[in-house]
Formats: structure tokens, C-alpha cells, sequence
């Protein structure tokens, strides 16, 4: 995100300078001075919580990148991978990442976290295990009525 886009987003554009237009916000956070010169914005700015908010999510986000680069080297690219790591590897990468993938590799071991269906209560089954049907008009030659038959699956041409 842009610097600009961000102080017009979240602060009602204060702090906005034509001159910043291009600005990123991860080059901003590293030297706010050098863009916002006027003190009394830049410290409204800084102790809103916006700018703690993207601080904190560019900061872990950078976080990721790092470990990302740190695991590629060790030729962890998999869960798989991740759960043969050794305590050394593990230990290397920050702790929100290493949150997330064991929580990952915990949802791949256990499927009945992900693989059991749930059965709503007060639904018809019907409404809650709904499938296509389309209804097909069968010629038939020795009458002059029309037969009808139900064929499962979206209808190959709708009627909007």
C-alpha cells in the first residue's frame, strides 16, 4: 500500500503530500521524518491505531518472508517437510510461524476436524444437501403428448 492511499484511508488524509504519492508504507516506517516533516502530524499519525495496526502487520509480515527464505535453504517446502524438521530448523523461524504450521500439519493429522460433515438442526434436508436437477422434454412419436424426465446436474443451456 501506497502512503498516501494509506493517510487517505485511515486518517481522513492527513499528512498527505503530493511528493509521497509513490511512496510504500514499508519505506515510510523505516524513516517517518524523511516524509511527514510536520512534527504535530507525524505524531498524531504514529500513535494512532492505524499506523500500529500496519506497523504490526508489515512487521509480521516481513516475519514470514524471512522464515520462507530460512526454510527454502533447509529445503522445507512442504508440511510434510515441516513435520520432519528438525527442533533446530523449528527453533529458527519466528513463533507465528511456527504457529502456523503446526497448526496446519495438527489440521492434516486429525481429519475429523476438517472431514466430518455437520448436520444443521432445524433445516430440511433438502435446503442443507440441495443438488441440480433440470427437468427434460421427451418426444414421443405413437402420441401426441410430450413425456417429461429429470436428469441430474445443471441443465446444459438455462432459460436466462
Amino acid at each position: 500500500m501506497k502512503l498516501n492511499d494509506f493517510l487517505t484511508k485511515e486518517l481522513d488524509g492527513r499528512g498527505v503530500v503530493d511528493t509521497n504519492r509513490s511512496v510504500l508504507l514499508e519505506e515510510f516506517f523505516k524513516d517517518p521524518k524523511k516524509y511527514i516533516r510536520d512534527k504535530g502530524a507525524l505524531k498524531e499519525i504514529q500513535a494512532s491505531d492505524a499506523y500500529l495496526r500496519a506497523v504490526r502487520a508489515l512487521r509480521e509480515e516481513m516475519d514470514m518472508e524471512e522464515d520462507l527464505i530460512k526454510l527454502h535453504y533447509n529445503h522445507l517446502s512442504t508440511l510434510f517437510g515441516w513435520s520432519l524438521a528438525t527442533a533446530e530448523i523449528k527453533a529458527s523461524v519466528h513463533e507465528i510461524t511456527r504457529s502456523f504450521l503446526d497448526a496446519a500439519l495438527e489440521e492434516v493429522r486429525n481429519p475429523t476436524t476438517t472431514g466430518a460433515s455437520e448436520k444443521l438442526e432445524g433445516y430440511y434436508e433438502s435446503v442443507y444437501n440441495a443438488r441440480w436437477s433440470h427437468v427434460v422434454e421427451l418426444p414421443d412419436s405413437k402420441k401426441k403428448e410430450m413425456g417429461m424426465e429429470v436428469h441430474e446436474g445443471k441443465p446444459k443451456k438455462s432459460w436466462t
